[in-house]
């Protein structure tokens, strides 16, 4: 029984890939200003979370970012995914039936009493749990620098990115934007 409660509980926390959010317990973006115009971005998933959704996330933060200190591009100067792996195994438990039958004679010769018994049974033990799942939780980190005009070379379009992200995961803006 407290196996399915824990499972049911793990499941209820981490059900679902991390949403669009802020760095939460089930992971979100999170990003540092470093210059006026420069700015580290990073989004981490868990374990229902795709590589591609992480990197997805990060740049439409970028964006976002951009956009909330008015600028209308951007680069990435630093780009850095990696994983962060863990393990999880099931706890494992055993039950053992037993069936016993005992048969067995009594006999009386004057005062002593024979007793003559004999047990025959089977038992049958069953183990489960004991399964270990592999986590791979995406991590994905820009550095990234803004500007109001285009710079040469390429460059990111802000409102272009956010506005085709936004669209692709079914993001709505939040009212008060």
């Amino acid at each position: 029984m407290r196996i399915i409660v824990t499972l049911s509980i793990i499941l209820a926390l981490g059900g679902c890939a991390t949403a669009y959010q802020p760095q939460g317990m089930t992971g979100g973006f999170s990003e540092t200003q470093l210059d006026t115009n420069v700015f580290t971005v990073t989004f981490i998933g868990n374990g229902y979370t795709g590589r591609d959704k992480a990197n997805d996330y990060a740049l439409l933060r970028s964006a976002e970012l951009a956009l909330e200190h008015g600028y209308k591009y951007f680069v990435i100067v630093d780009a850095q995914q990696y994983s962060k792996n863990s393990t999880y195994t099931t706890p494992t438990t055993a039950t053992t039936n037993v069936n016993a039958n005992t048969y067995g004679s009594a006999y009386n010769y004057g005062n002593n009493t024979t007793y003559n018994a004999n047990t025959y049974g089977t038992a049958t033990t069953t183990v489960s749990g004991g399964q270990t799942y592999n986590i791979s939780k995406p991590r994905t980190s820009n550095t990234i620098v803004c500007f109001n005009e285009k710079p040469e070379g390429f460059a990111y379009n802000a409102q272009f990115i956010a506005n085709s992200l936004k669209q692709k995961h079914g993001i709505q803006d939040a009212p008060n934007k």
